[in-house]
């Protein structure tokens, strides 16, 4: 029984090596089905056994390099899968080992968004008015100034400081929620 337990730990282990070496492969050069097939001919497991394990893996390895999630968290990621702490370990090193090949390959591979890169504000108040003398309507001018690929642009915004100040709260509420436990874990599973 004991022996039995060892060569079932080792093939786990043989197939989560096997599986990672595919893996990496498969983010450098793309999907290749002989490949599959010549590794589950090697493992002696079906070639949709093996492809499923690649593509989880893939899955694994793609948003714990996306997110650069600490070594701790990523222990906690596979800690509910409910493999051996050996093969954890192999997981670990596996990502640790690709990680940043990963995100340079993701770098290539993702659309060139805009991203933040200084904001003006100003704030205008409305005294009075032809047809209202004592009127107060502030509004506040935002110019958001944005950088894609080396070229800057900017969009200029204008809202009332009410509307402004439930923007804030809603995306501290926002940023406050992510930081769960609960959301982590929603989150890592969803991506």
């Amino acid at each position: 029984d004991g022996q039995q337990r060892r060569g079932s730990r080792w093939l786990q282990t043989a197939l989560v090596s096997e599986f990672g070496r595919i893996a990496v492969e498969f983010l450098r050069k793309g999907s290749n089905p002989k490949i599959y097939e010549g590794a589950a001919r090697k493992l002696d497991v079906t070639s949709d056994t093996v492809q499923h394990g690649v593509e989880g893996l893939t899955y694994l390895l793609i948003e714990s390099s996306k997110l650069m999630i600490s070594e701790v968290d990523f222990q906690d990621s596979v800690l509910v899968l409910g493999f051996s702490e050996e093969l954890n370990k192999l997981l670990l090193q596996l990502y640790l080992d690709h990680r940043k090949e990963i995100r340079d390959i993701l770098s290539e591979l993702s659309p060139a968004l805009p991203h933040y890169h200084s904001l003006e504000w100003r704030l205008d108040v409305q005294l009075a008015s032809r047809s209202l003398r004592q009127q107060i309507k502030p509004t506040v001018t935002l110019k958001l100034h944005l950088k894609q690929n080396g070229d800057k642009s900017s969009k200029v915004l204008q809202t009332d400081p009410a509307t402004l100040l439930h923007l804030i709260q809603q995306l501290e509420q926002a940023l406050g929620e992510m930081k769960t436990n609960h959301c982590r874990r929603i989150v890592r599973n969803i991506k």
